[in-house]
């Protein structure tokens, strides 16, 4: 390459920098579970991949894999609160979380098995 190639694709580069800076590359929008999640101080408890007070998420996916009355199952015990399932640690009752959301977070855990 001779030097004024050098100084073009240089010069191109340093044109070309600061516009890639500036528009970093988007992320993916999180489900709308995964969003409630993390909204609804879920994290306290609970993370996605390892266990926390509770069950990582995706141990109450494989968990439930397969089950026709996951769904409901699992919105009852964040509705009600539950112990026994996963150990003598209880999960406190949610009453005042909306079902819709509700349901969302719980269709986005069990999309994690």
């Amino acid at each position: 390459m001779t030097d004024g190639r050098r100084v073009n694709a240089f010069g191109t580069a340093i044109t070309v920098l600061p516009m890639l800076l500036a528009f970093p590359p988007a992320r993916a929008a999180a489900p709308p579970g995964e969003e409630l999640f993390k909204k609804n101080n879920c994290v306290t408890c609970h993370a996605i991949d390892h266990k926390v007070v509770g069950p990582s998420y995706e141990d109450v996916a494989k968990k439930f894999a397969g089950q026709p009355d996951a769904a409901q199952t699992l919105a009852d015990a964040v509705r009600k609160g539950h112990v026994g399932t996963w150990g003598v640690v209880p999960m406190p009752a949610h009453p005042d979380m909306p079902d819709s959301q509700i349901q969302q977070i719980v269709a986005w855990i069990l999309s994690l098995k």
